[in-house]
């Protein structure tokens, strides 16, 4: 789709169209970034939004384990303040 650039005081600014903004989530804010060269426009998300959903999947799929293994010599080393 091609648009114009609008006069918005010395910036400049896009339109973009009701379908669009419905179609990418898009609500009053957005995240700007540039990526080989091209401008990319995605939806405004909380920071580690979905995590307590993903935890909660994952859960239910994987042994509840610790990814290190238990004591070494480094925990087991005297420590000096």
């Amino acid at each position: 789709m091609k648009t114009d650039l609008v006069r918005i005081g010395n910036s400049r600014g896009i339109r973009i169209p009701k379908p669009i903004i419905e179609q990418c989530g898009f609500r009053d804010t957005v995240e700007l970034s540039i990526e080989n060269n091209r401008l990319v426009i995605s939806p405004h998300r909380r920071p580690r939004e979905g995590w307590e959903e993903a935890f909660r999947k994952i859960a239910g799929v994987q042994k509840d384990e610790l990814l290190l293994p238990g004591p070494n010599d480094f925990n087991n080393e005297e420590w000096e303040w």
